[in-house]
């Protein structure tokens, strides 16, 4: 009898990814964790009464498949506040089962086989499978450290006819770079008169430092008109396991987003939405977070001032990159599992970042933790 042959990968260089085996090392090892940008503090206990009271009042059925209007009208109130960008709260405003569906919705409903798709390197892991599931060609362009910056000369050379979409990260992860004046009018001007679509990953929009604001392409009329912009909940409000999310577009974008998003996950979940409606009626909630996160950042590395390692600059996000070159020549993959082994803390190799695997010998350190865990994390490293 013949036998069974499974269809060919779409996926086929993707396997069990870096962060797979450093959670698993990591636990095997009781590591401090300093890997993962999920806090391990708690949340507002308002965020949890008011979402234990959603459920007690029986709203525990499917939310409207774009999202509660009541959270719509108040996530686009904080857009219109903090932007000045107008987004009509029917059409133009989608709450998402988290900020990666949003990212797959989006790229799922805009990008057609054989479109190039530009994105900056490192990035998030999801971009290119989530590119390539499509059809589409992610053309990586490499952002350099220690500054990360955007090399917009490159960027035009590498712009075609079949480029479909430009996916924007800022505050960059892994690297804490946020875009500048300057990177918004290259943007501007090499996106002018074209069809390209501009995906914007702001899930770090309230953790923007030193007195920086955050550049969201909703502040530019002629970027949001193209613009796809992604947010995060669970980022904002320390509850990332809960998976709730949005996007803003323009109508005639969103109108294609929601297509994809009603089949793929329909709605976010129902009393997670109406706990945030609560939280978002006290903007104090998201505005202090840049602080509380500065605050966070700056005991890291004033904790990590007598170790070897040499501490690239952050400017928003969770996350700081260390050089380690002083310490050892080992790949950073290597060098990440050694310091789990031998010393019980757990980071990121920056090369997990990069479709390639560029190594720059650095490594990402997360700051979304307790002071506590912080400190405890640096001395170990404080020993290398």
């Amino acid at each position: 009898m013949p036998r069974f042959t499974p269809p060919p990968s779409k996926l086929p260089h993707v396997g069990t990814t870096i962060f797979s085996v450093i959670g698993a090392l990591a636990a095997e090892h009781q590591a401090i964790n300093l890997s993962q940008g999920a806090p391990n503090f708690p949340c507002a206990p308002e965020l949890i009464a008011a979402t234990h009271a959603a459920m007690l009042a029986g709203h525990n059925q499917y939310a409207p498949m774009t999202g509660l209007p009541a959270l719509r009208e108040a996530i686009a109130a904080k857009a219109a506040a903090l932007y000045g960008h107008g987004y009509e709260v029917g059409e133009e405003v989608t709450v998402m089962a988290s900020a990666s569906e949003g990212l797959f919705s989006a790229i799922t409903a805009l990008v057609h086989a054989g479109d190039e798709v530009i994105v900056f390197e490192p990035s998030f892991d999801s971009y290119v499978p989530m590119i390539e599931l499509q059809g589409g060609r992610a053309v990586a362009i490499k952002l350099a450290p220690p500054s990360f910056a955007i090399p917009w000369d490159e960027v035009a050379a590498r712009i075609t006819p079949r480029t479909r979409m430009i996916v924007l990260n800022s505050p960059h992860n892994p690297s804490g770079m946020v875009l500048s004046e300057h990177d918004i009018a290259e943007l501007s001007r090499l996106t002018a008169n074209t069809g390209i679509v501009i995906l914007s990953d702001e899930v770090y929009e309230h953790v923007v430092f030193d007195g920086q604001p955050h550049r969201s392409i909703s502040r530019y009329p002629a970027l949001a008109e193209r613009g796809v912009v992604v947010g995060s909940f669970g980022k904002t409000f320390h509850v990332t396991g809960w998976r709730v999310g949005y996007c803003l577009a323009p109508r005639a974008l969103m109108d294609e987003i929601r297509k994809v998003h009603q089949f793929a996950m329909f709605a976010a979940d129902t009393p997670m939405q109406y706990g945030l409606v609560e939280m978002l009626r006290t903007p104090q909630h998201y505005l202090g977070l840049a602080d509380f996160y500065q605050r966070k950042r700056d005991v890291l590395v004033e904790a990590l001032k007598s170790s070897r390692l040499k501490l690239l600059p952050s400017h928003g996000g969770f996350f700081l990159l260390a050089d380690y070159s002083a310490i050892s020549a080992a790949s950073d993959s290597d060098f990440v599992q050694q310091l789990i082994r031998e010393q019980q803390v757990a980071t990121i190799p920056v090369s997990a970042f990069y479709s390639d695997g560029t190594d720059h010998g650095l490594i990402r350190l997360s700051f979304s933790k307790d002071e506590d865990t912080l400190r405890r994390g640096a001395e170990r490293l404080c020993r290398l």
